[in-house]
């Protein structure tokens, strides 16, 4: 076995809401890391502490991409070239996820660029919750843990004791995930059925099932401008569905997805604090995931297995 590397635990600016929870539950303190910005825009990120011989976990969600993944590249490089032992990527929203293959002309794989730059600053190990496409865990060349917001949204729909309970899929590309849930739950599971002209815009929907005097709950990966979801939840009331409330693990929740959300039929939707929120809404209700990442920082740290991690 390797060397008993001290464990030290890091968060970029973005997400350091979501680090000082993780070493809470972890019983440890969260490490110093400074981030200097210059007037042009231009930044550089220091360690305010040695790293040297050290296990460190670095903890940035990617929301939006470009900075703060720009941040977590330059802490990795820091790292690297302080001497640290161990350096690992605590992901709990990749961004660029929605970016997995090339599926038009002339588009770039964004998904596998971010895998390529975030081994070529000298990560370890990458620790990420409900990526977009399992897949692409296969564009890195190094262990992925990847986990599910599952093991917290399941407990939680039990608890509520919805009778007459379907599943669904806000589109055909989450019913493996939607099935699941409903195998698990011992549930009925319905589709709803979309198609698009361009990004964020629904063109046409229908529902695959029946819905009638039923107590709905629609899993996702995500929630981005929020069309989708509450068009399919206006849909099923329409239909005769009893309720219909949401479980979806990053909240994005770009444009006029507040105002929508509010307007809409939906009960209620609960996210994951993997991205904060921008502003208060009364139907949104947030989970958090930081005891399931310090579980999973102190496995990983001692190489014991994850497995019971993974509810579904």
């Amino acid at each position: 076995m390797p060397p008993k590397a001290p464990i030290k635990i890091f968060a970029g600016t973005s997400t350091k809401y979501l680090a000082e929870k993780i070493s809470l539950c972890s019983g440890r303190e969260l490490g110093s890391v400074n981030c200097l910005r210059f007037s042009d825009g231009e930044f550089t990120t220091m360690y305010e502490e040695t790293v040297r011989g050290s296990h460190l976990f670095l903890v940035q969600s990617t929301f939006p991409p470009s900075d703060n993944l720009m941040e977590l590249l330059m802490m990795i490089d820091a790292a690297k070239r302080a001497s640290a032992y161990k350096i690992v990527a605590v992901m709990p929203y990749f961004g660029f996820a929605r970016q997995d293959r090339k599926d038009q002309p002339r588009v770039a794989i964004g998904a596998k660029l971010v895998a390529d730059m975030l081994q070529a600053a000298g990560v370890d190990r990458v620790i990420t919750m409900d990526l977009h496409a399992d897949q692409i865990q296969g564009f890195f060349n190094i262990p992925v843990d990847h986990l599910y917001a599952s093991s917290i949204f399941v407990p939680h729909i039990k608890h509520m004791n919805l009778e007459n309970l379907v599943i669904a899929s806000p589109d055909v590309g989450g019913t493996k995930r939607a099935n699941t849930y409903a195998k698990f739950l011992e549930t009925p599971m319905v589709i709803c059925h979309k198609q698009r002209s361009k990004a964020n815009v629904v063109d046409e929907m229908r529902i695959i099932g029946d819905v009638t005097d039923k107590n709905v709950i629609i899993v996702d990966d995500m929630v981005d401008t929020a069309g989708t979801l509450t068009k399919a939840a206006d849909m099923m009331l329409e239909a005769g569905a009893r309720s219909v409330r949401a479980f979806t693990t990053h909240a994005v929740l770009s444009g006029p997805a507040y105002e929508r959300i509010e307007n809409s039929g939906l009960a209620e939707l609960y996210v994951t604090d993997s991205i904060p929120l921008k502003q208060k809404c009364d139907k949104i209700k947030v989970l958090s995931v930081a005891q399931l990442f310090a579980d999973t920082i102190e496995k990983v740290y001692n190489y014991q297995s994850i497995s019971n991690q993974f509810l579904i």
